[in-house]
């Protein structure tokens, strides 16, 4: 059974996730849900990301990696 989930998203979000469930309702000939034009727009392999990082040498990846766990919770 699938959980149902209720999100907020910005009048601008919402126009243009409507806009681009209608063009794949055009294209497929079929009621396209708002659910299913996310699941369109999700890539559905790792392969999909090919490209979208940089390459690193492990030295300096270990040095990017070692300044991201340098935080701090602010004191209230």
């Amino acid at each position: 059974m699938t959980t149902l989930k209720t999100i907020k998203i910005s009048e601008e979000n919402y126009k243009w996730l409507v806009r681009y469930a209608g063009r794949l309702q055009e294209k497929t000939g079929e009621p396209v849900s708002l659910d299913k034009a996310l699941s369109k727009l999700r890539p559905q392999d790792l392969h999909a990301y090919a490209g979208f990082w940089k390459e690193y040498d492990d030295k300096k990846l270990k040095q990017i990696l070692k300044r991201g766990w340098k935080w701090e919770i602010p004191s209230f």
